[in-house]
């Protein structure tokens, strides 16, 4: 098994390569779905990695994805100017999923 990059920048795509990961660069909205469809229906892939920016382009479809697919693990990453999230999203991420604050 092996990870994709789904990328917005070509300098995030070009520091994953030197990691030894393939990807590829889109901008619009259908290019992020061909792509990401792609990456899915291709077996040998076990990872997407696809930056934030186009998560939130097609967020719902990121999120049935998560859902209904066991294979492959989709993971959204920040780009190299960092990530546009503030800094204890995944603390209310997982209040919001468990209802606990930690």
């Amino acid at each position: 098994m092996r990870m994709f990059l789904i990328s917005d920048n070509i300098d995030t795509r070009t520091g994953m390569r030197l990691a030894g990961v393939e990807g590829t660069v889109v901008h619009q909205i259908d290019e992020v779905k061909e792509a990401l469809e792609k990456a899915i229906s291709d077996q040998t892939i076990g990872i997407i990695l696809i930056t934030e920016k186009l998560v939130d382009l097609i967020p719902e479809r990121i999120a049935e994805l998560k859902i209904s697919i066991s294979r492959p693990l989709i993971v959204e990453i920040p780009d190299r100017h960092g990530s546009h999230k503030g800094g204890d999203y995944i603390t209310k991420y997982i209040r919001e999923a468990i209802g606990l604050k930690i």
